[in-house]
């Protein structure tokens, strides 16, 4: 099942991204999150009227997907970046589709005409996941990440919603 995450869902969702965030290069931050910072990112996502969904299965959530504007300013207020993240245990199993899908369908509901992907290079999966949902590799920013004492390319993904 695919819903709108509540504040009730930090702890889950700290269990899915703070190891991701702790000891992969998935993601270049390499703070963890607090329960306090992703009920705050609920909030600010839906006062902007954007979505932070979660996929559930068998009760416990089992990974997220969120979006928000690319770039600030009102010339890309059309333009919107998303992230996905799915613990291990849910990959495989369709879960990242159903919330691409779903992801996407707010977005456009939303007045969104195009969405983002920043993958990581040290992320293959990430990569062709995104190709298999339609999106087009557009640019690699070479070692604009860093993480672990090394420097690490950044493949930009699009994909046009309207």
């Amino acid at each position: 099942m695919i819903r709108p995450a509540t504040p009730a869902d930090s702890p889950a969702l700290l269990e899915i991204w703070n190891p991701i965030i702790r000891d992969t290069a998935v993601t270049f931050n390499s703070v963890e999150k607090t329960a306090a910072d992703v009920a705050q990112m609920i909030a600010d996502k839906a006062a902007a009227g954007h979505g932070f969904l979660v996929a559930e299965q068998d009760g416990r959530v089992q990974g997220f997907a969120s979006y928000g504007q690319f770039r600030a300013g009102i010339g890309y207020a059309h333009t919107m970046e998303h992230t996905i993240v799915l613990g291990p245990q849910a990959r495989g199993r369709g879960l990242g589709r159903a919330l691409m899908t779903a992801i996407e369908d707010h977005a456009r509901a939303g007045g969104a005409h195009s969405i983002f992907a920043g993958v990581s290079a040290e992320n293959p999966d990430g990569r062709r996941f995104h190709l298999a949902m339609g999106y087009a590799e557009i640019a690699t920013l070479p070692a604009v990440g860093h993480k672990f004492g090394r420097w690490i390319d950044l493949h930009l993904l699009q994909k046009i919603l309207t």
